[in-house]
């Protein structure tokens, strides 16, 4: 196999990607070059950016630091096709956030022709019939995943189904979407009690600084809990009614 520099280059980096630390042997093997030749590959890697290590010695490997992201253009063309259907449904639930249009925009601008093909094919063959109930914010669902991945807490403004505000200190569990309608559960501090709140009847969302050791989820799944009255069907104790019912 005597591959083109610029392609070998981006089949060593699909390779170091994939995860594990690789043998210069193993990798020499793989693109059918010498060792020497894959020395020179990770230096080109590094010059473009990428964290390639190296273990010296007899048996030198190689691995890509975590959080290395790969370039777009290693990209499928299938992959590409379920980013932009992906980014369809997303702009149905956020008609007035620019996010989706910007991720399509930049796309268009990084992929190679090929799959630049494909993902405008894709725009053009693609759309959204169904509209959601009531729309959600980027930003909004950005904050409550950071404070999941972090163990952190969230202080929100609420409106309930009768027109009641209030203020609200919770731990988040997940965002989901049930019935067309995107959903927060979480365990409200205040209330003691798990509860589950309307998306778009959330404003004024911030962090709560410092991590706490959130409440166990009192149900084997989100599902679950929900498809039995919240507990109440199997005899459990359960949470008052969701904030958002009605």
């Amino acid at each position: 196999m005597d591959l083109d520099p610029t392609l070998r280059t981006l089949t060593m980096l699909t390779l170091l990607q994939s995860g594990g630390e690789w043998t210069a042997a193993d990798l020499a093997e793989r693109l059918g070059a010498s060792i020497r030749t894959v020395r020179r590959d990770a230096q080109r890697l590094r010059r473009l950016g990428y964290t390639v290590e190296a273990r010296p010695g007899p048996g030198s490997a190689y691995r890509l630091s975590p959080g290395v992201k790969v370039p777009p253009m290693l990209f499928s063309a299938d992959e590409i096709t379920a980013l932009v259907a992906g980014l369809h449904l997303i702009r149905a639930w956020l008609p007035d956030d620019a996010v989706a249009p910007s991720a399509l925009l930049k796309l268009d601008q990084i992929l190679p022709r090929p799959l630049r093909r494909r993902a405008a094919a894709t725009d053009l063959a693609t759309e959204v019939l169904q509209q959601p109930g009531a729309v959600v914010a980027a930003a909004t669902v950005g904050v409550i995943a950071d404070a999941v991945a972090a163990d952190g807490r969230l202080r929100f403004r609420y409106v309930d189904q009768h027109g009641r505000p209030s203020t609200r200190l919770v731990e988040p569990h997940r965002h989901c979407l049930r019935a067309g309608q995107w959903y927060l559960v979480a365990f409200d501090v205040d209330r003691d009690d798990w509860r589950l709140f309307r998306l778009d009847r959330i404003s004024g969302i911030s962090s709560v600084a410092g991590a706490h050791r959130p409440h166990e989820f009192p149900d084997e799944s989100i599902e679950h809990w929900l498809t039995t009255d919240f507990g109440r069907a199997v005899g459990r104790r359960s949470p008052a009614a969701p904030e958002s019912a009605g």
